[in-house]
Parts: structure tokens; sequence; C-alpha cells
């Protein structure tokens, strides 16, 4: 009963926090403001032309809605391109979020291998991030950055101690240093080290190469997604580095 009564204050106390949004520095939020703007038109062409294509391939809704947690564990609705079938069982994902947590395996999304929940493009938007593009309406509304830790789900939060939540210290985003550090060939922990070394180290020079690095990350990450399933099994790139070098930007 105290349990849930103690789960139930650090929700509302996220709620409560919400509403004021969370502080990114003034530079992040000009950076922020500026690719966008920059990049608005072809942003919105290529937007209409995914969404048109999940429309006419998958029955539903073309965006996904969901609650995420992030900066200082303020909760916000966070919004992706469909990839899943509607009505999607989510079980099997928070045990896989769970064995993460608690081993030394790799970073493999639970759909690195053919996952019958996916949605025909889910795939492909999935392995290229694309089906993060609508997280710029997270951005506009200050409730993301475009370089920072990814937001997590609520029920990940509440398996993270005091030193994993210091990764809430810095605005999520929609890359982010572990995203260009190895992402699906790292651990939890050394995500969890990845996210906090940014949180601490924010700098505009550090977010301009985390955006640099981006596309060659999602282009490895590509390669390693096609390996896994083209072989049936995590592909030799995608086994933990012995090191993973968290000063490399």
């Amino acid at each position: 009963m105290n349990s849930q009564i103690s789960k139930n204050s650090q929700v509302s106390h996220r709620n409560c926090e919400a509403k004021t949004g969370p502080h990114i520095p003034l530079w992040k939020r000009c950076l922020d403001f500026l690719i966008i703007a920059a990049l608005a038109p072809a942003l919105f062409l290529f937007s209409a032309v995914l969404a048109l294509l999940i429309k006419c391939t998958s029955p539903g809704p073309v965006l996904f809605r969901q609650r995420r947690v992030g900066h200082q564990g303020r909760e916000f609705i966070c919004y992706k391109f469909r990839t899943m079938q509607v009505n999607a069982d989510t079980s099997s994902h928070r045990d896989h979020t769970r064995n993460l947590i608690a081993s030394q395996a790799p970073m493999v999304k639970l759909d690195a291998h053919r996952d019958p929940r996916l949605a025909p493009l889910g795939a492909v938007l999935r392995a290229t991030g694309l089906d993060e593009l609508p997280q710029l309406l997270n951005v506009v509304r200050g409730e993301m950055s475009i370089v920072g830790p990814r937001p997590c789900l609520p029920y990940e939060y509440e398996l993270y101690g005091a030193w994993e939540r210091r990764r809430f210290d810095a605005a999520p985003g929609l890359t982010g240093l572990w995203q260009v550090s190895g992402k699906n060939r790292t651990t939890f922990k050394q995500m969890i080290s990845l996210d906090i070394e940014y949180s601490e180290r924010q700098t505009l020079w550090l977010d301009l190469s985390i955006m640099f690095k981006t596309f060659p990350a999602l282009w490895s990450q590509c390669v390693d997604t096609h390996d896994s399933r083209r072989n049936g099994a995590p592909s030799s790139a995608s086994r933990i580095p012995e090191t993973v070098q968290f000063n490399n930007l």
C-alpha cells in the first residue's frame, strides 16, 4: 500500500513539474530553432510522404503518441510515426527492458529480428530513425532538444536507481552521445554513463559534433540490423565492445 502511494506521489510530482517544462540553455534552444527553420521545407515534404505511405500500407493512425519521462523526471507526450500494428502487445518490451537493465547484454532492440508486431514500413522506419521525425514537434514545444539522452518510458524510470536518474539532468533529445558511440553495441550501464557524461559536458561544439556524427551512426545501425535479420542472430558488430570511448567528441 505504501509502495503504491509512493509511486502515485512520484507520478503526481512529475506531472506537476511537466507544466513548467524542462530548462534548456538559451544557446541550445537557438540551435534547435535554427536547424528546424533551415530544414523546415524539406522536413515538411519528407514527413508528408512518410505519413502517406504509412496510411496506405497499414490501417490506423499515422502518429503514435506515448507518455515518456524526460528532464528531471518530468512526463510529456512524445510523438513518433507509428511503426507497430494497432493494439500491438507491449508486455514483451517490459520484460526485454528489465533484462537489459539487469544484465551486461548489448542494447539490441526487441525487434532486431523479424517482429510480427511491426507494420509494413515499421522495420525501415525504426532502423533509419525516421520514425522519430515527429519529435521535432516536441522540440518546438520545449519538451525536447535535438541533442540529448533519449526519453524513457515511465515503467523504465521506476526501475532506475539514483545513479541512473542522473541521465535526466539534461533535456531529452532525438540523437545524443550514446547514439553516436555505439548504441546497440553498448550495455545499459554504458548507455547511462554516456548520457550522464553528456549532461555534464553540454556545449555548442559537443552538440554540433554529435549532429555531424549522427548520419554515419544511423548507417552503421542499418547495416547491423540488416545483418542481424539476415543471419537470424546478432551480428559480430553488435557484440559488446571491450571499451567505449566516452570522450571521443
